[in-house]
């Protein structure tokens, strides 16, 4: 994916990660484009970033997928870029009786089935570009998983096997597949304490790494990792899975 020069989506960008990269990608030269539910928030980073454009979406919906795809399609045919970042996260207590899968269908819907159906809905344009690209942000949780957001985690461990199918498939084809793993960074994923969380990464150094990462092409089998996530994507390679799975966890209570 080159630096400058795209026209992207980014899904979840009025918050967090996903309005990070949105801004440095606008810096860089690129027509970014945003989406979520909120569009007062979404007015609000666009506002900061004159230039940027925003549509309302809620990707849990594919009547909401089917509109935003016709309407950026037609406002914006240079598409070549997408970057599917919405996501949630949410505890889970697995040891209720009987067990509250709300959260869970929740999850599913917002973090799997939501990416999936965009990705559908606007790859037969991809295609079409000289050089397009489909970006999967997941987590390192997808491959040491935090046990009080099982969900999420199973969700971001399919993101991760999609996005290795996905680029197979399209391998002969003009559209390259990243996948995107961040570590704990500092958001409001998971509330606001998040946000100000010193063992959480500072959201600026994660954007600032990541796009190095994008402008240099340093992928891992088109994995974008920054060296904060490493351990937890390694943890089998190195053969020290239990532990890293065991100080992830072990101040974790529900």
């Amino acid at each position: 994916m080159k630096s400058s020069g795209n026209t992207i989506l980014i899904t979840g960008g009025a918050s967090g990660i996903g309005k990070g990269l949105a801004a440095a990608l606008h810096q860089l030269g690129n027509q970014v484009i945003i989406s979520a539910r909120r569009t007062d928030a979404l007015a609000r980073v666009a506002e900061q970033n004159p230039g940027m454009a925003y549509y309302p979406l809620d990707v849990s919906s594919p009547d909401s997928i089917a509109d935003l795809t016709a309407q950026v399609i037609a406002d914006y045919p240079a598409l070549n870029v997408l970057i599917n970042n919405a996501g949630v996260m949410m505890p889970e207590d697995l040891q209720t009786d009987p067990i509250d899968l709300t959260a869970a269908m929740t999850t599913i819907t917002t973090n799997l089935v939501g990416p999936i159906r965009l990705t559908a809905s606007l790859l037969p344009h991809l295609r079409q570009q000289p050089a397009a690209t489909v970006m999967m942000v997941s987590s390192g949780l997808a491959f040491t998983p935090l046990a009080m957001t099982p969900t999420y985690c199973a969700t971001k461990a399919a993101i991760h096997s999609y996005a290795q199918s996905l680029r197979y498939q399209l391998r002969e084809t003009s559209v390259e597949v990243l996948e995107l793993a961040p570590p704990y960074v500092q958001t409001e994923l998971m509330g606001s304490q998040q946000a100000s969380d010193p063992n959480a990464m500072p959201l600026d150094e994660f954007i600032a790494e990541s796009i190095r990462l994008i402008a240099d092409g340093e992928t891992t089998n088109g994995e974008i990792l920054v060296e904060r996530v490493k351990p937890l994507r390694f943890g089998e390679a190195n053969g020290n899975y239990q532990q890293v799975f065991a100080g992830l966890n072990a101040a974790q209570h529900l």
